[in-house]
């Protein structure tokens, strides 16, 4: 199914993200995991893509598997940056073939030693590539904080019109922890013509380690009221836990209760944080 018709139902979805092995000896742990979130049986489940398209071959097999045994749509990433053109159509070629009917097209971070590509320097030229390629639906990031590489926000919000021009059905935003700034960028977004649906996505932070990748790698703004629970539960993994999957969940019932129905959860290959959060929305979300 595609994700376009599921967001247009107008209900509250709940969606989770899964990323491949990046060897393959640790496939069956990853696969165990995502087999164990499929049967949550989310509105869907994204599967990432590692850079350079290192891990292509698990992200169509996972998402494979979990469309042909569970039943869940999938939502393939594929980016583009570190990938020539070739290789982009091989792997669409291998979605269309497996009936995967998403995209979430990416340009991808630069890699650390700034080998990239000619093919491709924006996400929405992929956008375009997806579009010639077949009946796909496509997905697109969005950063209601700003893209650490954009000059501004009002350039951010540019470039991402380009990606819905170029013929992406819905985006997906960044991690955020205060919901204000979402409800601030969906002002601003929709104030600029972009009508396509905002997916929420959401990241319930169950170790304090992950705080310090997460500020540096996208420079989060980060509430005084989440980082008095760091600064709380910080040193005790289980009530960091605990209190990582409250924060995310209160996040959720706020962003339903104000409108915003599509949620994505970065649950980081954790079967029981997934479980933790659905069960919490239950009767919200009519699971």
């Amino acid at each position: 199914m595609k994700i376009r018709d599921i967001l247009a139902e107008g209900k509250p979805t709940l969606s989770f993200e899964v990323f491949p092995p990046k060897t393959e000896d640790k496939y069956e742990s990853v696969e165990k995991a995502a087999f164990a979130i499929a049967q949550l049986k989310p509105a869907f489940m994204s599967v990432t893509y590692g850079a350079g398209g290192g891990t292509s071959k698990y992200t169509v097999q996972i998402a494979s598997d979990i469309q042909e045994k569970f039943q869940v749509t999938p939502l393939a990433h594929l980016t583009c940056v570190s990938s020539t053109r070739e290789k982009v159509r091989q792997v669409l070629d291998e979605l269309r073939e497996k009936k995967i009917e998403n995209v979430l097209a990416l340009r991808g971070d630069i890699p650390a030693d700034g080998q990239v590509e000619k093919d491709y320097q924006y996400a929405s030229q992929l956008i375009e590539e997806i579009k010639q390629m077949g009946d796909f639906c496509i997905g697109a990031a969005c950063y209601p904080e700003g893209h650490v590489e954009s000059a501004n926000k009002t350039a951010d919000i540019q470039h991402l019109k380009e990606k819905v021009d170029a013929g992406c059905d819905f985006v997906t935003t960044q991690m955020f922890f205060d919901n204000n700034i979402l409800y601030n960028y969906l002002y601003r977004v929709r104030e600029k013509g972009i009508t396509v649906p905002v997916i929420a996505g959401i990241m319930p932070v169950t170790h304090a380690s992950q705080i310090k990748r997460i500020c540096q790698m996208s420079g989060t703004y980060l509430p005084a009221r989440f980082k008095a629970i760091v600064d709380r539960f910080g040193d005790n993994p289980a009530a960091m836990k605990q209190a990582g999957i409250a924060y995310a969940t209160e996040q959720i019932i706020d962003l339903i209760a104000n409108g915003v129905n599509g949620i994505h959860v970065y649950s980081m290959n954790k079967p029981d944080v997934a479980a933790r959060i659905q069960e919490s929305l239950s009767e919200i979300i009519g699971k």
